[in-house]
């Protein structure tokens, strides 16, 4: 039996050392790029933050909430008193079925004056896109009614912790840029939460390093679904372009398909420098808790890669101009290389173990033999690459939770690729009964 699973392990290194090979010279890339990033800004003067201009733009903050009644107090009250900037006011979407989070919304509204219910038409839940487009309807009628008009509109999830800056560097960058993406980072957890340590690894290395360099390149950026700042001109375009409607309503990762929507009608993006310290000392960058159990993480995820490797592929195809083509190859590659990575992970298990087992026993293995060598030397290779994408991974996640995070980083990844796996497997599942396949 050991001798057949040793010939079939064989036959499968090959063809998965070179998709290993093919998707880690990728991130060698990225990682090339940004080592020559870092090189020529050594000798170049830090990006000042722009000055102030003249006047505090006229801010709306939409949250849509369903079932948040446990929380939305609380985020409110907390980031009113944090926010440090005064021209803004908040609209939350709420549903006429959603009773508990109606009473905490109106206990707000009656506390705090820049506080604004908007009821959509119809019950829920329905997608996060609807409820923004309604809370956007909403923000009209306010401005009608007013006779006031918003410069600027920002977008936030009711379990959020704005930091109290984030406010003025919108305000600031607005001026030059018609999205302005605030960073978000997972808040920390101990080390030990595998789950929710997955997200702080891959948004720690996504916002200190990927997105700003595929920005750099000339890359679209897409939303993060919280801390988005979009100028109204910019929402004007979109929503003339779109019939009238800025999100996608029926879109799984709305966010994701604005911020290409925008690109594609040529609005500048931009974002916020995750590393940039504030006054405080803190980050600048949006808080949250990511899912912490298993069955939450790949429910998010199933719906992530649903939206952007599937929807989008169906409604967009690879439309995006020939420049866009490298990005959207890397955002729908997890697509097979979520399922490529899980069992390029089990293959590397049994070879150790029945290394372990034949070292013990004293004897030779013989997996080594049944292996050519130019199959040999490829693995040599992907070991090399695997070793650098984990270095990488590892600094960024040292720089924003710690010595003790970045250490354990590498082994947490054999944990997010399972989760991704089992997200993947969910997401083809869900893909194929809802699209009638």
């Amino acid at each position: 039996m050991w001798l057949w699973l040793d010939r079939l392990v064989a036959g499968m290194l090959a063809p998965l050392a070179m998709w290993v090979l093919a998707s880690g010279l990728d991130d060698l890339f990225l990682d090339l790029c940004a080592i020559w990033f870092w090189f020529r800004d050594r000798r170049r003067p830090r990006q000042q933050l722009p000055p102030r201009s003249g006047r505090e733009k006229k801010i709306a903050l939409l949250i849509p909430a369903w079932r948040e009644d446990a929380v939305i107090e609380h985020m409110l009250d907390h980031n009113i008193a944090a926010i440090q900037y005064s021209n803004y006011e908040i609209f939350l979407g709420v549903y006429p079925n959603d009773l508990r989070t109606l009473s905490r919304v109106a206990a707000c509204e009656r506390r705090y004056e820049r506080v604004h219910r908007v009821v959509c038409p119809h019950d829920g839940p329905t997608s996060k896109a609807d409820c923004l487009n309604w809370i956007y309807q909403g923000l009209l009628l306010w401005e009608e009614t007013r006779g006031c008009h918003f410069d600027v509109v920002l977008h936030h999830d009711a379990e959020d912790l704005i930091h109290p800056a984030s406010l003025d560097w919108i305000n600031r960058y607005a001026d030059s840029y018609d999205m302005v993406q605030v960073p978000v980072l997972p808040l920390a957890t101990p080390w030990w939460e595998f789950t929710h340590g997955a997200y702080c690894d891959e948004f720690a290395e996504s916002q200190l390093r990927n997105l700003r360099l595929r920005q750099r390149l000339g890359g679209f950026l897409p939303s993060c679904g919280v801390g988005t700042a979009y100028r109204r001109r910019a929402l004007d375009r979109l929503g003339w372009n779109n019939g009238g409607q800025l999100f996608q309503p029926d879109c799984l990762t709305e966010d994701y398909r604005i911020g290409l929507d925008l690109h594609r009608l040529g609005c500048s993006q931009i974002l916020l420098e995750a590393d940039r310290l504030a006054q405080d000392g803190r980050r600048v960058a949006t808080r949250e808790y990511f899912p912490r159990r298993l069955s939450g993480a790949i429910r998010q995820k199933a719906r992530w890669v649903a939206g952007i490797c599937l929807q989008c592929w169906q409604t967009i195809g690879w439309d995006a101009g020939p420049r866009q083509l490298y990005w959207l190859w890397r955002d729908r590659k997890g697509l097979l290389g979520n399922p490529l990575t899980i069992l390029a992970n089990l293959v590397f298990l049994y070879g150790l173990g029945r290394w372990l087992e034949a070292k013990a026993a004293g004897h030779a293995w013989g997996l080594p033999e049944m292996v050519s060598e130019p199959v040999s030397w490829l693995l040599a290779c992907n070991t090399l690459l695997i070793v650098a994408r984990s270095v990488s991974r590892a600094a960024c996640v040292w720089r924003v939770y710690g010595w003790r995070h970045g250490l354990i980083a590498p082994v947490r990844s054999l944990w997010g690729n399972l989760i991704n796996f089992a997200a993947t497997v969910r997401a083809a599942g869900l893909w194929e009964r809802t699209s009638g396949r």
